[in-house]
């Protein structure tokens, strides 16, 4: 679970990076235009969009509250993989070492 830490934390902060670096570097009107233009770029962001898709349905199943679940899928969609580091890296805390937790969120029940 440590390493599941090391490398989400590690995500966190190159997207981090990379974000701000486009923030200031980049043109993002001009930039987009052409990414989209070519089937390579619209294949990724279809493929991007579909793993946004099936995070957001793993963090809907996790998540006991529906006002919670939304903040995390809007920040999802806006923010990119950015917040899904920052949300598995939470959600690696707070499972305690506890690989069912982490999974299962809300619905991990210990049965005894």
């Amino acid at each position: 679970m440590k390493m599941a830490k090391v490398l989400s934390a590690i995500g966190f902060l190159v997207m981090l990076y990379m974000i701000l670096r486009a923030i200031f570097v980049g043109d993002f009107n001009g930039e987009g235009a052409d990414l989209i233009r070519g089937p390579w770029g619209q294949l990724s962001l279809v493929d991007v969009y579909i793993g946004f898709f099936l995070f957001a349905g793993w963090i809907i199943y996790r998540e006991k509250s529906f006002v919670r679940s939304t903040m995390w899928i809007v920040l999802l969609m806006v923010l990119g993989n950015l917040t899904a580091c920052l949300y598995v890296l939470i959600a690696l805390q707070t499972s305690k070492n506890d690989w069912r937790k982490f999974w299962l969120g809300h619905r991990f029940v210990i049965h005894q």
